[in-house]
């Protein structure tokens, strides 16, 4: 057994700290989730008055854009209608809402971090084992600080989401514009290219492969996030995966387990392919 003489605990003073952030910066929270929420809902509003054959069309013309492939159309759009045989294709579009809002706001974010630490190497210092931390923590961990500065609702869930979600864009990102080679950026300065149009012109159009592949990854994880944050009132399918598992519902569990997956497959074939036609050793 631990000596009880040398036991130390934090938590009063971090619930001492959350209260005054919360007494003191109150209107600022307020702020910043109706500021998400109108996004959210803008975005489930817009999302939810697309028909359904809206969607499978959607699907297979971008699916075809990607791939070229009949059978890659016909594969996706067959799963797409999975979901609504299940009857959960309402659900679908409400978890669809958050992905999307949190993924918006991971790019907002995440783009420009990523730039500044390939910019400036002391960012890089700093951020790095902070995104090591945020990548390697328990994603339910990331309800903690969601629960107590906005409470229970969607507007959590986009922001435990969104700090789950946004590594990967940031490092990817990064990577991607310390890449470009230096013989191009010298070309370019040669030619009388400005730092700001290096940039622009340049180092991002080059590192678009890396930067897409890190919206990929950032869509993923933030899908990854759907059933953990049911649990502080996200809705969507993943409250019909946690319904599922409390009444022991073994068949909606899986119809709605399922659901996620096709959303997954769908977003990840299509944004692949994207990033595949950035690349132009892969096209």
């Amino acid at each position: 057994m631990f000596p009880d003489a040398l036991e130390f605990h934090v938590a009063e003073y971090v619930n001492n700290g959350i209260n005054w952030l919360l007494h003191a910066y109150a209107p600022t929270f307020d702020s910043i989730s109706a500021g998400i929420s109108f996004v959210l809902m803008s975005i489930q509003g817009g999302l939810s008055s697309v028909p359904w054959w809206g969607y499978i069309l959607l699907v297979a013309t971008l699916a075809w854009v990607v791939s070229k492939r009949i059978s890659t159309v016909l594969i996706l759009v067959a799963m797409l209608m999975l979901i609504g045989m299940f009857g959960l294709w309402q659900l679908a579009i409400d978890t669809l809402a958050v992905i999307i809002t949190a993924v918006i706001l991971s790019l907002i974010f995440g783009i420009p971090l990523g730039i500044l630490m390939a910019e400036v190497d002391l960012a890089k210092s700093i951020m790095k084992p902070i995104l090591d931390g945020m990548q390697t923590m328990p994603s339910f961990v990331y309800l903690i600080p969601a629960m107590m500065f906005f409470g229970l609702g969607k507007v959590p869930a986009v922001f435990a989401t969104l700090i789950y979600s946004m590594p990967p864009v940031i490092r990817l990102t990064d990577l991607g514009l310390r890449q470009v080679p230096k013989s191009t950026q010298e070309a370019a300065l040669a030619y009388g290219c400005t730092k700001w149009q290096l940039l622009k012109e340049v180092r991002v159009p080059l590192a678009m492969p890396n930067i897409m592949a890190g919206i990929n990854q950032t869509t993923m994880m933030a899908l990854a996030m759907v059933v953990v944050c049911s649990m502080i009132g996200a809705r969507g399918l993943g409250q019909e995966v946690l319904l599922s598992i409390n009444r022991i519902d073994v068949g909606h569990g899986f119809e709605s387990g399922f659901s996620i997956v096709i959303l997954a497959i769908v977003i990840d074939r299509i944004t692949q392919g994207f990033a595949r036609r950035w690349d132009p050793n892969k096209r």
